[in-house]
């Protein structure tokens, strides 16, 4: 009965720290950071456009480098999953739409950007930088969120409103 209630107690003070942390970007988020996080959710989708163009080319520099040790099945469901998130997750930080939720859903993706650059130097992701600040991005919108210009703040003076 005490493990219940001590976990419970950790539960509470987590909704009470994430609470915190979403009251607080959403009182201090200028509007300058919704055209970062406009131009951030168009970057993810164009990222995601490019990997659907070039999955046998990125399939097979994978396979190659033996970066992962999976089947090349496997590598082209990675590589769908990757594109797909990027699409679906930019658009919808592009319109500020759940935005703290799929910005954390990217950050895996980002990070093994990261990781895996320097393995392997391709055209499609051979800028590190570019990965290090999108990933810095997200980390900024989870914390953030969506911000004024969004869809998230209108549907919230809808809901305020009625």
């Amino acid at each position: 009965m005490s493990r219940l209630l001590i976990i419970t107690s950790h539960t509470h003070t987590a909704m009470v720290f994430y609470k915190k942390i979403e009251t607080w970007g959403d009182t201090h988020h200028p509007k300058i950071l919704d055209i970062l996080r406009i131009l951030l959710g168009c970057f993810l989708v164009l990222k995601g456009y490019a990997f659907l163009e070039n999955e046998p080319y990125l399939r097979d520099i994978i396979i190659q480098n033996k970066v992962i040790n999976f089947s090349a099945d496997w590598i082209e469901v990675l590589i769908y999953y990757i594109s797909y998130a990027h699409l679906v997750g930019g658009v919808l930080i592009l319109l500020g739409l759940f935005t703290r939720l799929f910005s954390l859903i990217q950050i895996p993706i980002v990070f093994g950007a990261i990781f895996f650059v320097n393995i392997f130097k391709s055209d499609i992701n051979s800028e590190l930088w570019l990965s290090i600040l999108t990933f810095g991005l997200l980390v900024m919108f989870i914390v953030l969120g969506s911000g004024p210009w969004s869809l998230d703040n209108l549907i919230l003076s809808f809901r305020n409103e009625s």
